[in-house]
């Protein structure tokens, strides 16, 4: 049984499967793939995943979405679940926002829409490199 995750988060239900399907095709079966509409989605999910025995390793999160802004959430994610590490992706976050999200979420990577996907994959390999878990 995969018993580590990768979350996406993204207020667009077309992002998120585009996303997911690219990871997918990437990383195969290593990895259970979850999405979420929302930030506050994403919370629970990763809290019910924990309480399944699987473990949400890398956050990837828009930055503009209703509720609360991709910053606003990673810096939660990065309190709560030090473990996780984190992406975020953006087509319209300030420089501010961004600092923020290094400083405070200590993110991983910032990475502008529409992505690359080779740069994506690599933000991912990167993490897995550094936490020896792939």
């Amino acid at each position: 049984m995969v018993n580590r995750a990768i979350l996406c988060v993204d207020d667009e239900a077309i992002i998120l499967m585009a996303m997911k399907q690219e990871l997918k095709h990437h990383f195969g079966s290593r990895f259970l793939y979850e999405t979420a509409l929302s930030a506050e989605e994403a919370l629970q999910i990763i809290q019910e995943l924990g309480d399944e025995g699987i473990s949400v390793i890398i956050v990837i999160s828009d930055w503009l979405m209703p509720g609360m802004k991709g910053d606003e959430f990673l810096v939660l994610v990065h309190q709560q679940f030090p473990h996780i590490r984190t992406i975020m992706v953006t087509g319209q976050a300030d420089e501010a926002a961004i600092e923020r999200a290094v400083q405070e979420a200590k993110i991983s990577a910032c990475l502008r829409k529409p992505w690359k996907s080779r740069e994506l994959m690599s933000a991912i390999e990167n993490i897995l490199d550094e936490r020896t878990i792939a």
